[in-house]
């Protein structure tokens, strides 16, 4: 459920033992596209990543997508249980954002406790850090516990040493790039969604000892930078139009060069699986910086943004119990993950019309 001509998401696959090449998933079955005759170079449905077919710009994703609709009835598929599914993406970039308002306002009353949990800056601009792109992994890649130093014992002591006894995981929802900008230029927030080929799951893995001991002052470095998994399979951008609604307010209006018209949250229902029990159920509707604003800001300096670029929301959740996208929200920071958890990340649009598919890792001992 979830898999049928509205959503046909792109992976890469290697499909019975051959060579990985472009593919669509059609409920359960894999349809590899060099097969078809479509209206793309066929150097870039036989390629080993995303990138190129991310190079070509919304007018030929449109066109493909309305010609693989009508193909994808009649073209052989292959059981996904067949197939090996590859990272889809060769990311050149990767900036991970922290724009749900109610895990930043939680975070900060455990990370700063006393203080304002927000930070001045957090309503005015989209709060990012650049992340480790070498160490992007696809659903199903078993995560390493990381080793680093760990906050000192007492005052006046020195810092410990060994694997994270904190680790955790992050529900996020990222959006790929396909053609940017020039260098020196920007992405104003109207023009944002041409630049935006599709959505895939994210689960940031953390290490919030780790990273408690190392943030303060340039922010997340070896917390975060061991392991990042992303879901198999990118769904479109204009599979998940349907579904975009209207944002939450912000208050105050932020400056002008990230206003924004029309309806940009995604109404994505998403879910965390541990050991296979369900422990947090949200929604990414509830974020309160929208992907059009997370572009503009990434690119107002002038950066400029490049096909296979990945842009994640930060940890989504919502202000009820069980909403939230950690553990760390989610038991008050007494429960985190043991060698041997299984994470899953799920989403899905629409009551399940259209899935995000998921994202799955498996703690080993570091």
């Amino acid at each position: 459920m979830g898999f049928g001509l509205d959503n046909l998401p792109y992976g890469i696959v290697a499909a019975r033992g051959r060579a990985p090449r472009v593919a669509t998933r059609l409920d359960d079955d894999a349809i590899v596209l060099a097969g078809l005759e479509l209206p793309v170079p066929r150097q870039v449905l036989e390629a080993r990543t995303l990138n190129p077919l991310l190079a070509l710009g919304r007018p030929a994703w449109r066109e493909l997508r309305a010609a693989l609709r009508e193909a994808a009835a009649d073209a052989e598929r292959v059981p996904l249980a067949e197939c090996e599914l590859r990272l889809p993406l060769a990311v050149g970039d990767y900036v991970d954002f922290y724009s749900s308002l109610e895990h930043a306002t939680n975070l900060g009353r455990l990370f700063r406790p006393g203080g304002d949990p927000l930070l001045r800056n957090w309503r005015h601009l989209p709060v990012a850090y650049h992340g480790r792109a070498s160490s992007i992994v696809v659903s199903g890649t078993p995560v390493r516990r990381p080793r680093g130093q760990r906050p000192p014992p007492r005052d006046g002591e020195p810092p410990g040493f060994g694997p994270s006894l904190r680790l955790d995981i992050e529900l996020e929802l990222g959006f790929v790039t396909g053609p940017g900008n020039a260098q020196g230029s920007s992405i104003a927030t109207a023009d944002a969604a041409e630049h935006v080929f599709g959505f895939v799951l994210v689960n940031d893995w953390s290490a919030r000892d780790i990273q408690r001991w190392e943030y303060q002052p340039l922010g997340p470095f070896l917390g975060k930078s061991f392991a990042t998994s992303i879901a198999a399979w990118v769904t479109p951008l204009e599979a998940l139009e349907p579904f975009l609604v209207a944002a939450p307010p912000q208050d105050p209006e932020p400056l002008p060069y990230l206003r924004t018209e029309g309806d940009w949250a995604v109404d994505a229902e998403l879910e965390v699986e541990l050991n296979g029990a369900v422990v947090s159920r949200t929604n990414a509707r509830g974020l309160y910086w929208t992907f059009p604003q997370q572009l503009a800001h990434a690119t107002v300096n002038g950066t400029n943004v490049r096909p296979g670029d990945l842009y994640a929301s930060g940890t989504i959740s919502g202000s009820e119990p069980g909403t939230q996208g950690s553990l760390i929200e989610l038991t008050g920071g007494s429960q985190f993950l043991e060698d041997g958890d299984t994470v899953v990340l799920r989403g899905a649009c629409g009551g399940g019309r259209v899935s995000l598919g998921e994202v799955a890792g498996t703690v080993v001992a570091g």
